[in-house]
């Protein structure tokens, strides 16, 4: 590979392979395929398109589909004009969707075919959408992202872009119950990339696996680093076996999944579990692996270098990292349920959330990280910003933990997140809705352990005098209004909640006796 200059910029390196390899494989999709040359012209019709718009500096699009290269080109190409891309979850419910789209303020909505459905049925909701353009999975004729691509002109990128211009809104759920717009600048992209890439090992041939969702900081962030390499990239529409086993058949070395996928390969037989010890790499993160799926990856891929990952949407992705050297380390074996070290560049704080004071070393406190990484805040939230982000730069994750010898571990929360297979779920956006079930009098949502999710949603549910209404009935109603992921998969109908002597629910207590023989709180 060309030695290339450091990046300034998140298309830096996209220009330099598109000059020096231009006839390299960048990506493969599905039954297509592009050159660097032929994704930096992608890129750059994106680019004049938007020009052509009417979409300039400080101006959002968004994007909602499954896995799709075009979403990459959308966000590389609106970077270089100084436009940010809105990447919108696509598991979201209608009334999910259009409130996040109008959070965005997008003007240009790119929707896959599969959604389009959906987009339809809000599209008088839509505030500032000015346009819609359908994307197919295959291009096929009449794909109008395609022909919107072909008729554009590529535009270079804009003099006026800056380091400092966001790039990225990706939503993370909040503490109102509604998703908050994380705005990530091409600085804190560039800078997630280099540092995340420590300890990370490509040789020529090397070929990187793209299946995480691109709404997640784990798809997008992820797949910034085989841009940077100038690694060919194969991207899936979904984390499915088939698509992840075809992957690994077709050449993929490096892959970042989520535990649940590899509990799923382990358990698919010896067959699988051979095919897939082909990875020379397996990240893993959102969620760390429980061990005794740990320990068995580990015996089941002996030849593959492990790395966990432990991050937040408001660092770009990882902000710490447990290396290959670690997962094997026989005189450390107690690290194996840490996060890690910080990425280089990183600061990293134990502190008192009450006090606001740093803790004893090795005591246990809100971990705050300090970092080039570190979003520029939420959108249009600024008293929410104020929250979490300090005036000399700290950020505060809500996590509770300690560092040990350097290596953080993180045991519990101070946020009510719930984190399910690699999602975020925030309680009270689930408590928002079943709480207006007629038949609730109130409730609490907990996250409790999971051997295949890591944890999953569970309600507790006190009826109003005289309902009859059942977990079954409340589970369903939960999924007419909510994304699958973020409903309860249990309920529990109880007479009444344990409360402090404020009147405040013990949400500690519910948890307890979940987690009691667990080596952490969160997993």
């Amino acid at each position: 590979m060309t030695d290339a200059p450091p990046p300034r910029l998140v298309d830096d390196r996209l220009r330099h392979w598109a000059e020096h390899t231009p006839d390299a494989p960048s990506i493969a999709y599905l039954s297509r395929s592009w050159t660097w040359a032929e994704t930096l012209d992608r890129v750059e019709r994106v680019g004049g398109g938007l020009l052509a718009a009417g979409i300039g500096r400080g101006d959002r699009v968004a994007f909602l589909d499954k896995n799709h290269p075009a979403c990459t080109e959308v966000t590389l190409g609106a970077a270089a004009v100084g436009a940010a891309t809105a990447i919108v979850n696509w598991r979201l419910a209608g009334d999910e969707l259009d409130y996040s789209i109008n959070d965005s303020g997008a003007r240009i909505l790119f929707v896959g075919t599969e959604l389009l459905p959906a987009i339809e049925t809000i599209r008088d909701r839509l505030e500032h959408v000015e346009r819609i353009v359908e994307v197919t999975p295959e291009g096929t004729p009449g794909d109008a992202y395609e022909q919107w691509l072909a008729a554009s002109t590529p535009a270079p990128r804009a003099d006026d872009v800056t380091p400092d211009d966001v790039c990225l809104v990706m939503y993370s759920s909040g503490t109102t119950g509604r998703p908050k717009g994380v705005m990530l600048t091409q600085r804190n992209m560039v800078a997630h990339t280099l540092n995340a890439l420590e300890g990370w090992h490509v040789e020529p041939g090397d070929v990187s696996l793209v299946a995480m969702p691109q709404f997640h900081v784990g798809g997008t962030s992820y797949s910034l680093f085989a841009l940077h390499l100038g690694q060919a990239t194969i991207m899936t529409r979904e984390p499915d076996a088939a698509s992840l086993a075809g992957a690994v058949m077709a050449g993929a070395t490096h892959a970042f999944l989520v535990p649940a996928v590899a509990a799923g390969i382990l358990a698919s037989g010896p067959e699988a579990t051979a095919l897939f010890g082909r990875l020379k790499y397996f990240c893993y993160g959102a969620a760390p692996m429980p061990m005794p799926l740990l320990r068995a990856a580990l015996a089941a891929w002996p030849d593959t270098s492990f790395v966990q990952v432990y991050g937040l949407t408001e660092v770009c992705g990882v902000i710490t990292h447990l290396l290959p050297e670690a997962h094997l380390d026989a005189d450390h074996p107690e690290r194996l349920v840490s996060a890690g070290t910080p990425l280089p560049g990183a600061e990293v704080r134990v502190v008192d959330p009450v006090t606001l004071e740093d803790v004893e070393p090795e005591g246990s406190g809100e971990l705050w990280f300090r970092s080039e990484q570190v979003m520029a805040g939420f959108l249009g939230r600024p008293d929410e910003t104020r929250e979490v982000l300090t005036e000399d730069g700290w950020f505060r994750t809500g996590d509770i933990g300690r560092v040990v010898d350097g290596y953080v571990y993180v045991e519990d929360r101070l946020k009510d997140m719930i984190v399910t297979g690699g999602e975020n779920v925030y309680s009270p956006e689930v408590e928002r809705v079943l709480a207006e079930h007629p038949d609730v009098a109130e409730l609490a949502v907990i996250g409790v352990p999971d051997e295949r999710w890591g944890e999953t949603v569970k309600a507790v549910v006190v009826l109003k005098p005289g309902s009859t209404a059942t977990s079954e009935q409340l589970i369903a109603f939960t999924r007419e209004r909510l994304a699958r992921y973020k409903c309860p998969s249990t309920i529990d109908v109880v007479d009444a909640l344990p409360r402090n002597p404020t009147g405040k629910i013990m949400k500690r207590d519910l948890r307890k006796p979940y987690w009691a023989d667990r080596d952490r709180s969160v997993v």
